[in-house]
Protein backbone atom coordinates (compact mmCIF):
# COMPACT_ATOMS: atom_id res chain seq x y z
CA UNK A 1 0.00 0.00 0.00
CA UNK A 2 1.80 3.31 -0.99
CA UNK A 3 -0.70 5.91 -0.32
CA UNK A 4 -3.67 6.62 1.68
CA UNK A 5 -6.47 4.95 -0.43
CA UNK A 6 -7.85 1.91 1.87
CA UNK A 7 -11.41 2.46 2.80
CA UNK A 8 -11.00 1.38 6.68
CA UNK A 9 -8.08 3.11 8.50
CA UNK A 10 -6.22 1.28 12.05
CA UNK A 11 -4.51 3.06 14.73
CA UNK A 12 -2.16 1.54 17.00
CA UNK A 13 0.83 3.26 18.63
CA UNK A 14 3.62 0.58 20.08
CA UNK A 15 4.06 2.60 22.66
CA UNK A 16 0.38 1.82 24.15
CA UNK A 17 1.56 -2.00 25.45
CA UNK A 18 4.38 -0.34 27.36
CA UNK A 19 1.97 1.30 30.16
CA UNK A 20 1.24 -0.63 32.99
CA UNK A 21 -1.32 0.16 35.81
CA UNK A 22 -0.01 -2.62 38.54
CA UNK A 23 0.53 -6.23 38.75
CA UNK A 24 -2.23 -6.85 39.95
CA UNK A 25 -5.01 -4.35 38.67
CA UNK A 26 -7.69 -5.98 36.12
CA UNK A 27 -6.56 -3.01 32.91
CA UNK A 28 -3.85 -4.37 31.50
CA UNK A 29 -3.16 -2.14 27.90
CA UNK A 30 -0.64 -5.14 26.95
CA UNK A 31 -3.87 -6.30 25.23
CA UNK A 32 -4.08 -4.32 22.65
CA UNK A 33 -0.64 -4.98 21.80
CA UNK A 34 -1.66 -8.37 21.81
CA UNK A 35 -4.69 -7.53 19.55
CA UNK A 36 -2.15 -5.85 17.18
CA UNK A 37 0.32 -8.90 17.06
CA UNK A 38 -2.82 -10.90 16.26
CA UNK A 39 -4.24 -8.37 13.17
CA UNK A 40 -0.63 -8.74 11.64
CA UNK A 41 -0.16 -12.33 11.81
CA UNK A 42 -3.84 -12.65 10.59
CA UNK A 43 -2.59 -10.51 7.61
CA UNK A 44 -4.99 -8.00 8.07
CA UNK A 45 -3.09 -4.63 8.12
CA UNK A 46 -2.62 -5.19 3.92
CA UNK A 47 -6.36 -4.09 3.73
CA UNK A 48 -5.97 -0.72 5.83
CA UNK A 49 -4.49 2.49 6.21
CA UNK A 50 -2.41 1.72 9.51
CA UNK A 51 -1.48 5.29 11.51
CA UNK A 52 0.19 5.90 15.11
CA UNK A 53 0.51 7.98 17.22
CA UNK A 54 3.57 9.95 15.33
CA UNK A 55 1.10 10.12 12.19
CA UNK A 56 -1.62 11.54 13.46
CA UNK A 57 0.59 14.38 15.92
CA UNK A 58 2.59 15.24 12.62
CA UNK A 59 0.09 15.05 9.66
CA UNK A 60 -3.54 15.12 11.16
CA UNK A 61 -3.86 17.09 14.02
CA UNK A 62 -1.90 18.05 17.32
CA UNK A 63 -3.20 16.60 20.34
CA UNK A 64 -1.99 17.96 23.30
CA UNK A 65 -3.08 19.65 26.69
CA UNK A 66 -5.70 22.00 24.27
CA UNK A 67 -7.41 19.44 22.89
CA UNK A 68 -7.60 17.69 26.14
CA UNK A 69 -9.35 20.66 27.38
CA UNK A 70 -11.86 20.88 25.61
CA UNK A 71 -13.53 18.73 27.53
CA UNK A 72 -11.61 18.00 30.88
CA UNK A 73 -11.11 20.99 33.21
CA UNK A 74 -8.04 22.71 33.04
CA UNK A 75 -7.01 21.97 36.91
CA UNK A 76 -7.61 18.29 36.05
CA UNK A 77 -5.22 17.70 33.07
CA UNK A 78 -2.37 19.82 34.74
CA UNK A 79 -2.40 17.30 37.79
CA UNK A 80 -2.28 14.36 34.95
CA UNK A 81 1.03 15.99 33.40
CA UNK A 82 2.82 16.51 36.37
CA UNK A 83 1.81 13.45 38.59
CA UNK A 84 3.76 10.54 39.04
CA UNK A 85 4.21 7.40 41.27
CA UNK A 86 7.05 9.37 43.30
CA UNK A 87 5.56 12.86 43.80
CA UNK A 88 1.76 11.48 44.31
CA UNK A 89 2.24 11.80 48.00
CA UNK A 90 2.70 15.66 47.70
CA UNK A 91 -0.40 15.89 45.44
CA UNK A 92 -2.75 13.52 47.95
CA UNK A 93 -5.65 16.56 48.42
CA UNK A 94 -5.67 16.88 44.49
CA UNK A 95 -5.94 13.03 44.01
CA UNK A 96 -8.45 12.81 46.37
CA UNK A 97 -10.56 15.33 44.81
CA UNK A 98 -9.99 13.98 41.20
CA UNK A 99 -10.80 10.29 42.75
CA UNK A 100 -7.45 9.09 41.83
CA UNK A 101 -8.22 5.69 44.02
CA UNK A 102 -7.57 2.07 43.84
CA UNK A 103 -9.64 1.81 40.29
CA UNK A 104 -7.75 4.68 39.11
CA UNK A 105 -3.72 4.77 40.68
CA UNK A 106 -1.30 6.74 39.28
CA UNK A 107 0.49 5.43 36.48
CA UNK A 108 3.79 6.15 35.23
CA UNK A 109 4.00 8.47 32.31
CA UNK A 110 0.47 8.65 33.00
CA UNK A 111 -0.01 11.76 30.57
CA UNK A 112 1.74 10.00 28.01
CA UNK A 113 -0.79 7.22 28.24
CA UNK A 114 -3.89 9.76 27.85
CA UNK A 115 -2.07 11.85 24.66
CA UNK A 116 -1.37 7.91 23.35
CA UNK A 117 -4.99 7.01 23.70
CA UNK A 118 -6.76 10.27 22.66
CA UNK A 119 -4.65 10.66 19.55
CA UNK A 120 -6.27 7.41 18.32
CA UNK A 121 -9.97 8.24 18.59
CA UNK A 122 -9.07 12.58 17.76
CA UNK A 123 -7.45 11.00 14.83
CA UNK A 124 -9.74 8.85 13.68
CA UNK A 125 -12.57 11.52 13.93
CA UNK A 126 -10.62 13.76 12.00
CA UNK A 127 -10.07 10.52 8.87
CA UNK A 128 -13.32 10.20 9.20
CA UNK A 129 -14.63 13.70 8.86
CA UNK A 130 -11.92 13.87 5.91
CA UNK A 131 -14.25 11.12 4.00
CA UNK A 132 -10.58 9.55 3.29
CA UNK A 133 -12.37 5.85 5.23
CA UNK A 134 -15.42 4.71 6.17
CA UNK A 135 -14.22 3.01 9.03
CA UNK A 136 -12.08 4.18 11.35
CA UNK A 137 -10.37 1.64 14.02
CA UNK A 138 -8.84 2.45 17.64
CA UNK A 139 -8.69 -0.49 20.48
CA UNK A 140 -6.60 1.43 22.55
CA UNK A 141 -9.86 4.10 23.08
CA UNK A 142 -13.29 3.75 24.61
CA UNK A 143 -12.36 4.91 28.19
CA UNK A 144 -16.06 5.93 28.37
CA UNK A 145 -16.07 6.56 32.34
CA UNK A 146 -13.63 9.34 32.81
CA UNK A 147 -15.45 12.86 34.02
CA UNK A 148 -14.81 16.51 32.73
CA UNK A 149 -13.10 16.87 36.38
CA UNK A 150 -12.86 12.97 37.37
CA UNK A 151 -10.80 10.01 37.07
CA UNK A 152 -13.42 6.88 37.25
CA UNK A 153 -13.10 3.16 35.98
CA UNK A 154 -10.00 3.05 35.23
CA UNK A 155 -10.42 5.65 32.92
CA UNK A 156 -8.70 9.16 33.15
CA UNK A 157 -9.05 10.58 29.56
CA UNK A 158 -12.30 10.70 27.90
CA UNK A 159 -11.20 9.76 24.44
CA UNK A 160 -15.21 8.98 23.02
CA UNK A 161 -15.84 12.51 24.49
CA UNK A 162 -12.78 14.13 22.62
CA UNK A 163 -13.34 12.17 19.44
CA UNK A 164 -17.31 13.48 19.57
CA UNK A 165 -16.18 16.77 19.62
CA UNK A 166 -14.16 16.61 16.88
CA UNK A 167 -16.95 15.09 14.66
CA UNK A 168 -19.21 17.44 15.57
CA UNK A 169 -17.24 20.22 14.00
CA UNK A 170 -18.24 18.41 10.46
CA UNK A 171 -21.38 16.88 11.53
CA UNK A 172 -24.88 17.80 12.21
CA UNK A 173 -25.64 14.17 14.24
CA UNK A 174 -23.32 11.65 16.19
CA UNK A 175 -24.32 8.84 17.60
CA UNK A 176 -22.38 6.71 20.68
CA UNK A 177 -23.17 3.27 21.06
CA UNK A 178 -21.96 1.42 24.03
CA UNK A 179 -22.20 -2.21 24.16
CA UNK A 180 -19.61 -2.58 27.03
CA UNK A 181 -21.14 -4.21 30.00
CA UNK A 182 -20.90 -1.18 32.07
CA UNK A 183 -22.65 1.94 31.52
CA UNK A 184 -21.31 4.39 29.38
CA UNK A 185 -21.96 7.54 31.82
CA UNK A 186 -18.83 9.39 31.15
CA UNK A 187 -20.25 9.89 27.51
CA UNK A 188 -23.68 10.39 28.34
CA UNK A 189 -23.06 12.96 31.06
CA UNK A 190 -21.04 15.18 28.69
CA UNK A 191 -23.63 15.13 25.83
CA UNK A 192 -27.00 15.24 28.33
CA UNK A 193 -28.34 18.23 27.58
CA UNK A 194 -27.57 18.13 23.65
CA UNK A 195 -29.79 16.95 20.75
CA UNK A 196 -26.85 16.46 18.68
CA UNK A 197 -25.27 13.43 19.95
CA UNK A 198 -27.68 9.95 20.85
CA UNK A 199 -25.92 8.23 23.54
CA UNK A 200 -26.99 4.56 23.17
CA UNK A 201 -25.63 2.17 25.94
CA UNK A 202 -26.72 -1.52 26.44
CA UNK A 203 -25.64 -2.68 30.17
CA UNK A 204 -25.88 -4.24 33.37
CA UNK A 205 -27.66 -2.25 36.13
CA UNK A 206 -28.36 -3.07 39.65
CA UNK A 207 -26.18 -2.90 42.10
CA UNK A 208 -23.03 -2.67 39.32
CA UNK A 209 -20.55 0.07 38.34
CA UNK A 210 -21.40 2.78 37.95
CA UNK A 211 -24.83 2.25 38.89
CA UNK A 212 -26.13 4.44 36.11
CA UNK A 213 -28.35 4.73 32.98
CA UNK A 214 -31.60 3.66 34.65
CA UNK A 215 -33.96 3.09 31.25
CA UNK A 216 -35.66 6.31 32.18
CA UNK A 217 -32.29 8.18 32.39
CA UNK A 218 -33.36 9.82 28.93
CA UNK A 219 -31.45 13.03 28.81
CA UNK A 220 -32.52 17.11 29.48
CA UNK A 221 -33.32 20.01 27.95
CA UNK A 222 -32.70 19.92 24.42
CA UNK A 223 -31.40 16.47 25.36
CA UNK A 224 -34.58 14.62 25.96
CA UNK A 225 -34.97 11.90 24.54
CA UNK A 226 -31.50 11.65 23.24
CA UNK A 227 -30.14 9.70 25.50
CA UNK A 228 -31.36 5.76 25.39
CA UNK A 229 -30.47 3.11 28.01
CA UNK A 230 -31.08 -0.33 27.55
CA UNK A 231 -30.76 -1.87 31.55
CA UNK A 232 -30.12 -5.50 31.57
CA UNK A 233 -29.34 -8.27 34.12
CA UNK A 234 -26.80 -11.05 34.26
CA UNK A 235 -26.69 -13.69 31.76
CA UNK A 236 -26.92 -11.71 28.64
CA UNK A 237 -26.54 -13.66 25.55
CA UNK A 238 -26.34 -13.84 21.72
CA UNK A 239 -30.16 -14.44 21.21
CA UNK A 240 -30.84 -11.30 23.42
CA UNK A 241 -28.40 -8.79 22.03
CA UNK A 242 -29.74 -9.50 18.58
CA UNK A 243 -33.21 -9.09 20.04
CA UNK A 244 -32.97 -6.03 21.19
CA UNK A 245 -30.26 -4.53 19.26
CA UNK A 246 -31.91 -4.63 15.68
CA UNK A 247 -35.20 -2.96 16.63
CA UNK A 248 -33.54 -0.02 18.96
CA UNK A 249 -30.78 0.65 16.60
CA UNK A 250 -32.97 0.53 13.11
CA UNK A 251 -35.80 3.34 15.47
CA UNK A 252 -32.53 5.32 16.40
CA UNK A 253 -31.76 5.25 12.25
CA UNK A 254 -35.02 6.26 11.64
CA UNK A 255 -35.68 9.09 13.55
CA UNK A 256 -32.39 10.34 14.66
CA UNK A 257 -30.60 9.68 11.01
CA UNK A 258 -27.15 10.18 12.39
CA UNK A 259 -24.51 11.43 10.03
CA UNK A 260 -21.77 8.97 12.09
CA UNK A 261 -21.74 6.14 14.67
CA UNK A 262 -19.56 5.49 17.26
CA UNK A 263 -19.08 2.54 18.63
CA UNK A 264 -17.67 1.20 22.07
CA UNK A 265 -17.10 -2.48 21.93
CA UNK A 266 -16.16 -3.15 25.59
CA UNK A 267 -15.28 -6.83 26.08
CA UNK A 268 -16.28 -6.95 29.30
CA UNK A 269 -19.59 -8.16 27.84
CA UNK A 270 -18.06 -11.53 26.45
CA UNK A 271 -18.87 -14.64 28.29
CA UNK A 272 -16.23 -15.41 30.79
CA UNK A 273 -14.55 -12.25 31.91
CA UNK A 274 -12.92 -11.67 34.81
CA UNK A 275 -15.18 -8.63 35.90
CA UNK A 276 -18.52 -9.41 33.62
CA UNK A 277 -21.61 -11.37 34.04
CA UNK A 278 -22.58 -11.39 30.39
CA UNK A 279 -22.31 -14.47 28.12
CA UNK A 280 -22.08 -13.33 24.82
CA UNK A 281 -19.87 -15.27 22.46
CA UNK A 282 -17.03 -13.09 20.21
CA UNK A 283 -19.71 -13.82 17.53
CA UNK A 284 -22.33 -12.29 19.39
CA UNK A 285 -20.34 -9.46 19.95
CA UNK A 286 -19.63 -8.99 16.79
CA UNK A 287 -22.64 -8.70 14.96
CA UNK A 288 -23.75 -5.25 16.63
CA UNK A 289 -20.87 -4.08 14.18
CA UNK A 290 -22.13 -6.36 11.41
CA UNK A 291 -25.70 -4.50 11.73
CA UNK A 292 -24.37 -1.25 12.12
CA UNK A 293 -22.50 -1.46 9.10
CA UNK A 294 -25.83 -2.14 6.99
CA UNK A 295 -26.62 1.28 7.21
CA UNK A 296 -23.61 2.77 5.20
CA UNK A 297 -23.12 5.64 8.00
CA UNK A 298 -19.35 5.76 8.63
CA UNK A 299 -18.52 4.30 11.74
CA UNK A 300 -15.29 4.85 14.47
CA UNK A 301 -14.90 1.63 16.47
CA UNK A 302 -13.10 1.87 19.80
CA UNK A 303 -12.27 -0.24 22.68
CA UNK A 304 -13.09 -0.11 26.28
CA UNK A 305 -13.59 -3.04 28.91
CA UNK A 306 -12.64 -6.56 28.47
CA UNK A 307 -10.34 -8.35 31.62
CA UNK A 308 -9.76 -11.79 30.54
CA UNK A 309 -6.66 -10.71 28.85
CA UNK A 310 -6.64 -14.09 25.93
CA UNK A 311 -10.21 -13.31 25.30
CA UNK A 312 -10.45 -9.27 24.39
CA UNK A 313 -7.37 -9.84 21.32
CA UNK A 314 -9.92 -12.68 19.89
CA UNK A 315 -12.92 -10.76 19.62
CA UNK A 316 -11.16 -7.31 18.22
CA UNK A 317 -9.33 -9.01 16.02
CA UNK A 318 -12.32 -10.87 15.13
CA UNK A 319 -14.54 -7.25 14.89
CA UNK A 320 -11.29 -5.84 12.36
CA UNK A 321 -11.41 -8.93 10.04
CA UNK A 322 -15.51 -8.22 9.84
CA UNK A 323 -14.93 -4.11 9.45
CA UNK A 324 -12.55 -5.19 6.44
CA UNK A 325 -15.24 -8.21 5.03
CA UNK A 326 -11.98 -10.28 5.54
CA UNK A 327 -12.50 -13.70 6.79
CA UNK A 328 -10.01 -15.15 8.98
CA UNK A 329 -9.00 -19.02 9.93
CA UNK A 330 -10.30 -19.79 13.61
CA UNK A 331 -6.96 -21.47 14.57
CA UNK A 332 -4.72 -18.78 16.45
CA UNK A 333 -1.68 -17.84 13.64
CA UNK A 334 1.70 -19.81 14.76
CA UNK A 335 3.74 -16.71 13.68
CA UNK A 336 2.05 -14.54 16.36
CA UNK A 337 4.27 -13.77 19.74
CA UNK A 338 1.47 -13.99 22.20
CA UNK A 339 0.58 -17.45 21.13
CA UNK A 340 0.97 -18.65 24.51
CA UNK A 341 -1.84 -16.71 25.88
CA UNK A 342 -3.97 -19.33 23.49
CA UNK A 343 -3.46 -22.15 24.43
CA UNK A 344 -4.37 -25.01 25.50
CA UNK A 345 -7.24 -24.56 22.67
CA UNK A 346 -5.42 -22.21 20.05
CA UNK A 347 -8.62 -20.89 18.42
CA UNK A 348 -9.88 -17.71 17.62
CA UNK A 349 -13.69 -18.75 18.78
CA UNK A 350 -14.40 -20.17 22.05
CA UNK A 351 -17.35 -22.06 23.41
CA UNK A 352 -19.84 -20.18 25.70
CA UNK A 353 -20.39 -21.31 29.62
CA UNK A 354 -23.87 -22.31 31.05
CA UNK A 355 -24.17 -19.17 32.65
CA UNK A 356 -28.78 -18.66 33.13
CA UNK A 357 -29.94 -16.13 30.97
CA UNK A 358 -31.90 -14.00 33.68
CA UNK A 359 -33.15 -11.60 30.72
CA UNK A 360 -36.34 -13.04 30.19
CA UNK A 361 -38.46 -12.36 26.65
CA UNK A 362 -40.93 -10.22 28.32
CA UNK A 363 -38.29 -8.20 30.06
CA UNK A 364 -36.51 -7.19 27.02
CA UNK A 365 -39.70 -6.66 25.19
CA UNK A 366 -41.19 -4.25 27.93
CA UNK A 367 -37.50 -2.26 27.62
CA UNK A 368 -37.82 -2.34 23.46
CA UNK A 369 -41.23 -0.86 23.81
CA UNK A 370 -40.75 2.16 26.50
CA UNK A 371 -37.93 2.95 24.51
CA UNK A 372 -39.17 2.76 21.11
CA UNK A 373 -41.94 5.15 22.37
CA UNK A 374 -39.68 7.46 23.69
CA UNK A 375 -37.44 7.56 20.02
CA UNK A 376 -40.90 8.47 18.70
CA UNK A 377 -40.72 11.79 20.52
CA UNK A 378 -37.56 13.02 17.85
CA UNK A 379 -38.59 14.53 14.79
CA UNK A 380 -36.60 12.62 12.35
CA UNK A 381 -33.19 14.02 11.63
CA UNK A 382 -33.80 16.89 13.76
CA UNK A 383 -31.29 18.44 15.79
CA UNK A 384 -30.70 22.26 16.51
CA UNK A 385 -27.78 23.81 16.38
CA UNK A 386 -26.12 24.23 19.96
CA UNK A 387 -22.83 24.94 21.98
CA UNK A 388 -21.13 22.05 20.38
CA UNK A 389 -21.18 23.28 17.56
CA UNK A 390 -18.08 24.44 15.94
CA UNK A 391 -18.38 24.77 11.89
CA UNK A 392 -16.69 22.68 9.30
CA UNK A 393 -14.49 26.18 8.42
CA UNK A 394 -12.79 25.16 11.60
CA UNK A 395 -11.34 22.02 10.26
CA UNK A 396 -8.57 21.99 8.11
CA UNK A 397 -8.29 19.56 4.93
CA UNK A 398 -5.56 17.31 4.55
CA UNK A 399 -3.51 15.63 1.35
CA UNK A 400 -3.84 12.07 3.02
CA UNK A 401 -2.58 9.99 0.23
CA UNK A 402 0.80 12.24 -0.23
CA UNK A 403 1.28 12.40 3.97
CA UNK A 404 0.55 8.64 4.33
CA UNK A 405 3.09 7.51 1.17
CA UNK A 406 6.06 10.27 2.66
CA UNK A 407 4.92 8.58 5.86
CA UNK A 408 5.32 5.46 5.00
CA UNK A 409 8.40 5.52 3.02
CA UNK A 410 10.16 7.79 6.18
CA UNK A 411 8.99 4.62 8.69
CA UNK A 412 10.55 2.35 5.83
CA UNK A 413 14.04 4.08 6.30
CA UNK A 414 14.23 4.17 9.86
CA UNK A 415 13.69 0.41 9.86
CA UNK A 416 16.21 -0.39 7.19
CA UNK A 417 18.65 1.78 9.78
CA UNK A 418 17.46 0.21 12.46
CA UNK A 419 18.38 -3.48 11.07
CA UNK A 420 21.93 -2.21 10.03
CA UNK A 421 22.67 -1.15 13.18
CA UNK A 422 21.70 -4.23 15.00
CA UNK A 423 23.75 -6.14 12.34
CA UNK A 424 26.62 -3.87 13.06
Amino acid sequence: MNNFKQRVTYYYDEEFGTFNYSTTHPMKPLRVAITDDLVGHYGLKQYMNCIDQSFVQTYIKRVDEDVLTQFHSYEYIDLIKIITPENKCQHEDQLYRFNFMEDCPVLDRLFDFCLCQTSGSVGAACVIADQKSNIAINWSGGLHHAKQSEASGFCYVNDCVLGILELLKTYQRVLYVDIDIHHGDGVEEAFYLTDRVMTCSFHKFKEYFPGTGHIDDIGHDKGKYYAVNFPLNEGLNDDSIQFIFKPVIDKIMENFRPDVVMLQGGTDSLSGDRLGCFNLSIKGHGTCIEYLKKFNVPIIMVGGGGYTLRNVPRCWTYETSLALNVPIQDNIPDESDYKIYFGPEYKLHLPISNMEEQNSKDYLEKNIVQILENLKQINPGCAQIDHYAIGKESRKKVDYQELFSEYRDNKEEMQIEQNQDQQE
